[in-house]
């Protein structure tokens, strides 16, 4: 049989019952695991043989579903974690440590930027940011000896930027360093970056893999495809014995396929424990089954909602990839040809004062903090996700003061216009 098309891996990927197993999901809610022998448990210790000692570092039901995200994006291993920041500073600090450089798309959403910009340059690293849209000569001018990965975002969150993701990889594999991308608002149902060059690939599965805001989590799914022998000398972590596990060398161990995500889970993991939950694995797996269905309705409400503010008096400017004249429409047509999300940027006349009256009025739409879920919400991310930027940072990110972030669940498309009509028409 060919291979299963993306429906049927978000419904039945991952997980095989044998007779009389559950059709479901187990979720084994067990901190440790028995052996009969410490022979055996030490096997485990070693990473010799394959199972389960403590769920801090893996857990059956994690497993499972980390199975699922890594068969939707093409890959050849992955691991969840308990947030999509926590997989998103797992993914670099898994290749680049104090004294190394990364290079990253300046259009990322703003916990992110505060994650490289602050708290990891406090741990030694440095990071230039580039425009998604940087010309090449800029683009390779941002690399450095010491750089170690390239970081974007399929869709930024807010900016609405499409990433040129083969651009961006041929870029990092000229100078041989992998690029990681953040899929979190494509999710695989729309975009498999694997498929353009991406190495690594990671996500929020609090937005809509979970779809419903019932779980905090994040996913790190590894291509298996760079070579990291053939760049030993950048990546001595994965290529050199680890000391900390008996002189186990990762790339040699575990492959291409394996070593990362396996050198994630025994260093990182072990040592920094952002461990998913058994319950929220097992939510996050609803999720999913779904994910095909609900990302077609996201993306055809967000084409809607996006061309009725086009045309109001009140909206100063939308940003939504698929919108004709868009400056990533083509970008957009050639990685998501399916659709791309649900959330539209746009701009309210007046400024960042009218756009808060304008949030206030709204009746079907919640002002949240969350992104990506099946009911509809907004927020101002220069008064909330992106507060701790200054303006410049703000500007470079592509959010400004008049921003509105419109995330369009599964309502209704009419229904969300209509309460965009009242609300933008009490402005007048």
């Amino acid at each position: 049989m060919s291979e299963k098309r993306i429906g049927t891996k978000c419904v039945q990927g991952g997980y095989t019952p044998g007779n009389g197993e559950p059709r479901q999901i187990p979720i084994i809610q067990s901190t440790t695991f028995k052996y009969a022998t410490s022979e055996e448990m030490g096997k485990l210790f070693d990473l010799e043989a394959s199972g389960y000692f403590y769920s801090r570092l893996q857990n059956p039901t994690c497993d499972t579903v980390a199975a699922k995200i890594c068969e939707l994006e093409g890959g050849t291993a992955a691991m969840l974690t308990c947030s999509g920041q926590s997989a998103n500073f797992f993914a670099i600090f898994n290749l680049a440590t104090a004294g190394d450089h990364v290079v990253a798309s300046s259009a990322i959403y703003g916990g992110t930027f505060n994650l490289f910009a602050v708290t990891m340059v406090k741990m030694g690293l440095e990071f230039t940011f580039v425009a998604p849209d940087c010309s090449d000569e800029e683009l390779q001018a941002a690399f450095r000896p010491n750089t170690k990965a390239v970081f974007g975002e399929t869709i930024a969150n807010p900016a609405l930027r499409v990433l040129d993701i083969e651009r961006f990889a041929n870029a990092a594999h000229d100078h041989g360093v992998p690029l990681i991308i953040d899929n979190t608002f494509a999710t695989p149902a729309h975009c498999r970056p694997f498929e353009w060059g991406a190495d690594i690939v990671t996500h929020s599965t609090t937005k809509y893999m979970d779809g419903h805001g019932a779980a905090v989590g994040g996913c790190i799914v590894d291509s298996g495809k760079f070579d990291w022998f053939a760049h030993a000398d950048k990546y001595p972590g994965l290529c050199t014995p680890d000391e900390s596990y008996h002189g186990i060398t990762y790339a040699e161990r575990f492959g291409q396929g394996g070593a990362f995500i396996t050198k994630a889970t025994a260093q990182l993991m072990r040592d920094l424990g952002a461990t998913p939950a058994p319950q929220s694995a097992f939510l996050l797996n609803l999720g999913l089954e779904s994910l095909h269905v609900r990302m077609k309705r996201h993306a055809e409400n967000g084409l809607a909602v996006a061309k009725f503010l086009q045309s109001h008096k009140n909206v100063t400017w939308v940003r939504f990839p698929e919108l004709e004249g868009d400056v990533d429409y083509e970008l957009a047509k050639k990685y998501m040809p399916d659709g791309t999300c649900g959330v539209v940027s746009f701009g309210v006349k007046g400024g960042r004062k009218a756009a808060e009256a304008f949030m206030k009025q709204l009746k079907v739409a919640a002002i949240e903090t969350h992104v990506a879920d099946a009911r509809t919400c907004c927020l101002h991310p220069a008064s909330a996700t992106h507060r701790q930027m200054n303006d410049e940072q703000l500007v470079a990110a592509g959010v400004s003061p008049d921003l509105v972030r419109y995330s369009c669940g599964l309502e209704d498309a009419q229904d969300l216009i209509d309460d965009l009509a009242q609300a933008l028409d009490s402005l007048d």
